[in-house]
């Protein structure tokens, strides 16, 4: 299975973002995932140190994720 990797790629100086605590870094979904599922499987700590943190989701996944999540399994 090959491992993922997500790519860090640094803001030019001109560029930089503002040193807060306010989200400025776009990821593609499809770059965390594998990642997170890693870390949830394998039971890293320093997953849970993030445990409590909040994401800014599009509506159209927040209602996917809410009917999915509102899914039972068929017996």
């Amino acid at each position: 299975m090959a491992t993922a990797r997500l790519r860090v790629y640094p803001y030019p100086e001109d560029q930089a973002p503002a040193q807060d605590d306010t989200p400025a870094i776009p990821v593609r979904l499809a770059d965390l995932y594998p990642l997170l599922a890693h870390a949830y499987r394998d039971n890293y700590v320093w997953l849970r140190d993030f445990e409590n943190d909040e994401l800014l989701v599009g509506n159209d996944l927040f209602q996917v994720i809410k009917a999915f999540s509102d899914c039972r399994p068929s017996a």
